[in-house]
């Protein structure tokens, strides 16, 4: 809940700690536990109040508690918990592959609908849609 790793963050995190010995239900307990750290709890409280937002974390903490403890029974009753525990977690390096060009040509396209949206009057638009219903005038 401290340390917030985000999600990219949080699966070589877990890699980690299982070849640091820690069960494989408290691996998957581990991912899920996104859900809950500070700063969205934090989010929850402004918006939805205090009592919601510790009922959504009372909730999360028991849904992701139960699942790795569901997902240890299962997988150890099915032997299906891998016995080695040596995850690797390999260094991300850029590489030009077809994921770089088609990131390259929808940055194009955002560029090119962001372009239009300037053109074609979107900023007037959402300035209106800030406004009240009855205080918006509509071009006839």
């Amino acid at each position: 809940m401290i340390s917030f790793v985000c999600s990219v963050g949080n699966i070589p995190l877990a890699a980690v700690l299982w070849n640091g010995g820690i069960s494989f239900g408290g691996v998957i307990a581990f991912i899920f536990a996104d859900l809950i750290v500070i700063a969205v709890l934090n989010i929850y409280r402004k918006y939805y109040g205090l009592k919601m937002a510790g009922f959504l974390f009372a909730t999360f903490y028991v849904a992701m508690a139960a699942a790795g403890l569901i997902v240890e029974l299962i997988f150890g009753g099915f032997a299906l918990i891998p016995s080695e525990r040596q995850a690797r977690v390999v260094e991300a390096a850029i590489t030009w592959n077809y994921t770089s060009w088609l990131n390259l040509a929808f940055l194009l396209l955002a560029g090119l609908l962001v372009g239009r949206f300037l053109k074609t009057g979107g900023p007037a638009m959402l300035r209106m849609m800030n406004r009240p219903a009855d205080h918006a005038h509509h071009a006839r």
